[in-house]
């Protein structure tokens, strides 16, 4: 934990299938478009996906809800296949929004288990619940889809 993003939000997932499955999910913008984004998760239509998945490499994620386009950017900090995902996370509509996302999976004897931690800025606080819930509806999705 480091003074400049102290709070964290933290989400965790048991899947049935090998860490790479999991791992590779995060970095493949068809899948993103399946269990991150999208009209199967809430209003919203994607309206761009595209990833250079690699350490230094960028994403931008873009979509539209309720007629505003949002997009979601960030760098990979750390690409440690299949344990080990870091990256920067951010609304570009809001470049004081800059926080971290680390995904840890650890294999388990019937497949693995992911543990996803955002950390935020302090003034985040009041949104830990929120952002865990989000996080973990996108994982439950993934869970869905590759079960």
């Amino acid at each position: 934990m480091t003074d400049k993003l102290p709070v964290h939000a933290v989400a965790t997932a048991l899947f049935s299938v090998a860490p790479e499955q999991v791992f590779d999910a995060f970095l493949n913008t068809e899948m993103i478009g399946q269990f991150m984004f999208g009209p199967q998760l809430r209003d919203e239509e994607i309206v761009s996906l595209s990833n250079n998945p690699w350490e230094g490499g960028s994403f931008s994620y873009v979509v539209r809800r309720q007629g505003e386009e949002i997009n979601h950017a960030g760098k990979y900090l750390e690409v440690k296949r299949p344990n080990r995902l870091v990256f920067s996370w951010q609304v570009m509509n809001d470049p004081s929004d800059y926080s971290v996302v680390l995904i840890e999976i650890v294999p388990i004897i019937a497949g693995c288990e992911l543990t996803l931690t955002h950390e935020m800025p302090g003034e985040w606080k009041d949104y830990v619940e929120q952002t865990k819930a989000a996080w973990g509806k996108m994982l439950d999705k993934l869970t869905e889809i590759l079960q």
